[in-house]
């Protein structure tokens, strides 16, 4: 027979208010936004849907409502990926998002499951100690062992709360996970079920139910996914933003919300700044500069919007507690430094030569370059 699971409620007297949350669930921070698209959206919502995959879709993106209403993009990149990823949720099939660090997966699979499911929580974050309990259920063991196996002793996780309640559920960084903790996936792809042999039941997904992981194609041969799991996906793929002002826009977005959050000075202030790291990590990562003119070598890092936005987070908190608030070279010189040098000895080289052959040479420069080489000594 089918198992039903109630959420946990939480006391907000306790545990804070969503205003005084260092980092609100997105579901909480954008209300807003999700209220006046759910307001206005009269197209057609799959089964326990908040909002039709026309207006997910426009969440992600941004736009303006027909009465003004101004939804902020969360996605800066092609559109086409975006309604690819949200069809696939209106399907059976679960979705996949895959990318190399920073090409902001986890922030599509939170934005994702709070416009479809109004719940962004159901997560399973994968790690190498990632038990089968986290995916599947586990126990009350003080019940357990009072009473034996029973539906009050059971704990139910966050993939079988999204099966019992037609919801999404999250697993992050799914080939950190174990092979054999992976493959407890299958039957619930495919079959859309989940038994519990203890009690002899099984929870089965109502309409609604479906899944987003993600994966960093960085991790291959860590726990590759068999080709049985792999089946049960849709793969979209994020790539790195195309343009240096699309990842711009991304970088100062970003930075001002967090920024916000942390009462720090706004990223316009910065914007010559966040540019110039931008520019920095583009180079670097292509291997190539801006005007096509110089090839240079490229670190191990990423270096991905993700390590942009935090060296500019970081630069405009040194602003603001050791400086006069606006972002200058100085502030964001030691965290392009700890971005770029990963590896003390092959990475060093490479920061050192791009400075002397790039950097200095560039006009408008010279204070980024006195800078970077204080910092890097």
């Amino acid at each position: 027979m089918p198992v039903s699971a109630e959420p946990t409620s939480v006391d907000p007297g306790r545990n804070g208010s969503a205003a005084e949350a260092l980092r609100p669930h997105v579901e909480e921070a954008f209300a807003a936004e999700l209220a006046a698209l759910a307001a206005r959206d009269d197209r057609p919502r799959p089964a326990r849907w908040k909002l039709s995959p026309w207006a997910v879709a426009t969440y992600l993106l941004g736009g303006t409502l027909p009465d003004g209403t101004v939804i902020t993009p969360k996605y800066v990149g092609p559109r086409r990926i975006v309604e690819v990823a949200v069809t696939t949720l209106a399907t059976d099939r679960a979705l996949l998002l895959l990318g190399v660090p920073g090409t902001a997966k986890t922030w599509v699979s939170e934005h994702l499951a709070a416009a479809v499911s109004g719940d962004s929580t159901l997560l399973v974050q994968g790690t190498a100690g990632t038990p089968e309990e986290a995916i599947r259920y586990g126990w009350n063991y003080a019940r357990l062992l009072a009473h034996g196996p029973s539906r009050d002793a059971l704990v139910p996780s966050p993939v079988m709360r999204a099966m019992a309640e037609g919801r999404t559920a999250r697993v992050e960084e799914l080939t950190r996970i174990p092979a054999d903790v992976q493959d407890t996936l299958i039957t619930i792809l495919s079959e859309k079920t989940l038994p519990i042999p203890e009690l002899g039941q099984e929870v089965q997904a109502v309409r609604g139910f479906n899944l987003i992981a993600t994966a960093n194609d960085r991790d291959r041969g860590v726990n590759e996914l068999s080709s049985a799991l792999r089946r049960r996906f849709n793969t979209v793929v994020l790539p790195l933003p195309e343009t240096a002002e699309a990842e711009v826009e991304i970088v100062a977005r970003r930075v001002d919300q967090i920024g916000r959050s942390l009462d720090l000075p706004s990223a316009p202030d910065g914007l010559d700044e966040i540019r110039r790291v931008v520019t920095v990590f583009r180079e670097l990562r292509d291997g190539l500069t801006d005007d096509g003119r110089t090839k240079v070598k490229s670190p191990s890092g990423t270096l991905s919007p993700a390590e942009a936005i935090s060296v500019v987070t970081n630069g405009l908190a040194l602003a603001a507690h050791f400086g006069d608030g606006v972002l200058r070279p100085g502030d964001v010189a030691a965290g392009i430094l700890g971005a770029v040098v990963r590896d003390p000895a092959a990475d060093r080289v490479v920061w050192q030569e791009y400075l002397e052959t790039v950097v200095r040479e560039r006009d408008g420069w010279k204070d980024f370059y006195r800078a970077c080489r204080e910092v890097t000594g």
